[in-house]
């Protein structure tokens, strides 16, 4: 049902790296597909998503990214790099295989995933290599007070090139409203994605706050682009009924508002009792997404 194809790449800092291509084609041949980039603690499991997209004629391909699930080395800390820049090389590679047999290519991605894809479709504007971005809950922002914020900002060399694991509290409500042996219904596996997420470094934090700072000044990404995002957020430390009907972990309030930095051509949909990973949300809520994607696709994204 799926192949798998490792991208060796360029080592880094920690030395050697790989990617993970991960492919599903559609019944019959098609010249159309779609790229799946996953966020963060996170790797490709939603095996639904992939049916969605076969079902309608389009391969589905999703990229476990350097120091994530399949793509994880025994050396390597869990997420670390210096710039989000770091992941186009696989990005690039990924897209060169799948442009190979398409015409037609949408990047999903989520979370981190959605900031990554935004800040690498920006750089390779002009040159007709993707037609769409699907983004669902998109790291566009931080959701912390205000302190924190700063503090985050403050992050300047030397620190922000540490390794160090900053000493923040970490939460399993976000996995609780998930996996199957808690509150959820999704069965994955916590070795790749633990309940209570991976450690934060001081280097992965810096790298996300230049790339939400280039996002927050303009990016001029010119193809069509879906923002999707919760309706409603919630901050909570401890499970209550609540969390299962809003995203926990961004505000989608920030989604919206930064959406309109992304170029000229941008639709916002936000999804009643969505989670933080809107196809993983109830079945009634998921079939809402997914009608969404598929509406934005026809009119956006799918060439005659």
């Amino acid at each position: 049902m799926y192949e798998i194809t490792v991208l060796h790449l360029p080592d880094d800092f920690e030395g050697e790296v790989v990617a993970t291509l991960v492919t599903r084609r559609a019944a019959s041949p098609t010249r159309r597909a779609v790229l799946y980039l996953h966020g963060f603690t996170d790797y490709f499991f939603q095996d639904h998503l992939a049916e969605h997209y076969v079902q309608r004629g389009i391969d589905f391909y999703a990229l476990d990214l350097r120091k994530y699930g399949r793509s994880l080395l025994p050396h390597q800390t869990r997420g670390l790099i210096r710039s989000v820049t770091d992941y186009f090389p696989e990005i690039d590679e990924a897209v060169r295989i799948v442009r190979q047999d398409h015409d037609e290519l949408t990047i999903n991605a989520h979370s981190t995933g959605g900031l990554i894809a935004s800040l690498w479709a920006d750089r390779v504007r002009g040159r007709g290599l993707v037609q769409g971005l699907a983004l669902n809950s998109p790291f566009f922002d931080l959701n912390v007070p205000g302190p924190m914020r700063v503090a985050a900002d403050l992050l300047q060399t030397p620190l922000s090139y540490t390794r160090r694991a900053l000493p923040l509290s970490s939460s399993t409500v976000y996995g609780q409203t998930l996996h199957r042996t808690e509150q959820g219904e999704w069965d994955y596996d916590l070795e790749l994605k633990p309940l209570k997420g991976f450690s934060v470094h001081a280097m992965w934090l810096a790298a996300i706050r230049r790339a939400q700072r280039r996002l927050h000044a303009g990016l001029a990404v010119d193809v069509p682009v879906l923002v999707l995002a919760a309706s409603a957020g919630l901050r909570v430390r401890d499970f209550v009924p609540e969390a299962r009907s809003a995203d926990i972990v961004l505000d989608p309030e920030h989604i919206a508002r930064w959406s309109t930095s992304l170029g000229p051509h941008v639709t916002c949909v936000r999804i009643t009792d969505g989670l933080h990973d809107l196809v993983l949300s109830a079945e009634p809520v998921r079939k809402q997404v997914f009608a969404e994607l598929d509406r934005w696709m026809n009119a956006y994204v799918h060439q005659t």
